[in-house]
């Protein structure tokens, strides 16, 4: 892709627009039976892209050409490290914290396998999908894992319209769906109602909160003891879930996948693919040595200049100023750029946003020089606002190819979301209830 196309002023003035119009609008809280349905900005932003895609209407091809679509692609990877090394900037603070944690909570994470146990067999088995099936269930499908499969796969293939597919969901229905398991399964007393709040620790402001807000209404008496085990549970996710998805749950997922579809019948709308083609289809999809933006850094360097201008100025809406934010800003352009050198030079291969998130955690530590400073200055860069043009992104780069896949299988992903969102609670509060 030339780097003319990768810095259209279009495609980048668009992102800003719909991601400003969509952190202006906030998060609209809809009343729905004993729960809330919250829509977040992010929501938004990706529908407001798909709604502008020129793949989906032909009118919109005047000012946005399909070539200026095609380099949005690219740019969901691009712009996600940033959001990746805020994202690890919360960690380093909080190591003393995480240390101290005991055992329930670290290892509760690992109960977030019951998404692709519970899930990916009837994905596969029952309603037939393919590899989308596993960009669906290795996780519960928030920002970082959006960013690990945009990574290895790229966001263009199946695996790609799993997780967006299962991210939607879990955007629109997500919050209310685990205030009603919350409740529920507190209300049956099968768990103790510390392990409940554990297990809603997942990674997602809006879900934990959702959660936790559910269970100490059904147990009042222990209201603060579970908001405090549900907030210490989310800041554990939130240090430990890249790396359990990235190193334990996508291989289990794609080991998982293949014993699962040499089993499987032929699906009816046609012959099942030979073992060769599939091998073919999961390379295809993989993002090429010369995709990735670790390979070319003086290119990636420009374009993520640009990504990091986009969310700066879309900051502003519900972060700090524009002056406030800069040097939060540079701090995150400066630590990606670092990871990315990292991914480049290391002797052993890790994906570029596990080196960016380790280089924020250790940049953001204690005992390194200045990390005061620079927490206190990434404080002023708000930690969803940053991520909503990534998804602006992604709602542009969609192709012909993708919505096809989309209108087969949308019905199934809602089944296999709800499948998920329950194997990730049930199964973080069972390991949770064990070592209590």
């Amino acid at each position: 892709m030339k780097l003319s196309h990768l810095l259209d002023w279009r495609l980048h003035l668009l992102v800003v627009v719909v991601s400003l119009i969509s952190e202006a609008i906030g998060i609209l809280k809809i009343p729905l039976g004993p729960g809330t349905l919250l829509l977040l900005p992010l929501f938004y932003a990706f529908i407001l892209g798909v709604l502008l895609n020129p793949h989906l209407f032909a009118g919109t091809q005047r000012f946005l050409p399909e070539r200026i679509s095609q380099a949005a692609t690219p740019l969901i990877l691009i712009s996600i490290m940033p959001f990746i090394a805020r994202f690890g900037s919360t960690i380093g603070p909080a190591i003393d914290q995480i240390i101290s944690a005991g055992p329930a909570l670290v290892l509760q994470e690992l109960g977030n396998l019951g998404t692709m146990l519970i899930a990916l067999p009837v994905a596969v088995v029952v309603l037939k999908m393919g590899r989308e099936a596993i960009g669906a269930t290795y996780s519960i499908a928030r920002e970082p894992n959006i960013a690990i499969i945009s990574d290895k796969y790229g966001l263009k293939g199946p695996e790609g319209v799993g997780v967006m597919g299962v991210y939607v969901v879990g955007t629109m229905f997500g919050t209310l769906w685990f205030a009603l398991m919350a409740g529920y399964l507190a209300s049956l007393g099968w768990f103790d109602p510390r392990a409940l709040a554990m297990a809603c620790g997942v990674g997602s402001g809006s879900m934990v909160a959702a959660c936790s807000g559910a269970l100490a209404g059904a147990v009042p008496d222990l209201a603060d003891d579970l908001l405090a085990f549900s907030g210490a549970s989310n800041l554990l996710t939130y240090a430990t879930g890249l790396y359990v998805s990235l190193f334990i749950a996508l291989p289990v997922a794609e080991w998982l996948y293949r014993r699962l579809s040499g089993r499987a019948k032929p699906d009816s709308a046609g012959p099942k693919s030979t073992a060769s083609e599939e091998t073919a289809t999961h390379e295809e999809a993989e993002l090429t040595a010369e995709e990735r933006p670790e390979t070319n850094l003086g290119k990636t360097a420009a374009v993520l200049a640009a990504a990091c201008a986009v969310g700066w100025i879309v900051n502003t809406i519900n972060g700090a100023s524009l002056i406030d934010a800069l040097p939060g800003m540079l701090i995150l352009y400066v630590m990606t750029l670092l990871g990315l050198v990292v991914t480049r030079v290391a002797p052993f291969y890790l994906p570029g946003v596990a080196w960016v998130s380790l280089i924020s955690i250790v940049m953001t530590l204690p005992f390194f020089p200045g990390s005061e400073w620079m927490v206190e200055q990434l404080a002023a860069v708000n930690f969803l606002a940053i991520v909503t043009p990534v998804l602006a992104y992604a709602g542009l780069a969609l192709s012909q190819r993708e919505f096809t896949m989309f209108r087969q299988t949308g019905w199934k992903l809602i089944v296999v979301s709800l499948l998920v969102f329950t194997g990730t609670y049930i199964g973080s509060a069972a390991v949770a209830q064990l070592l209590l």
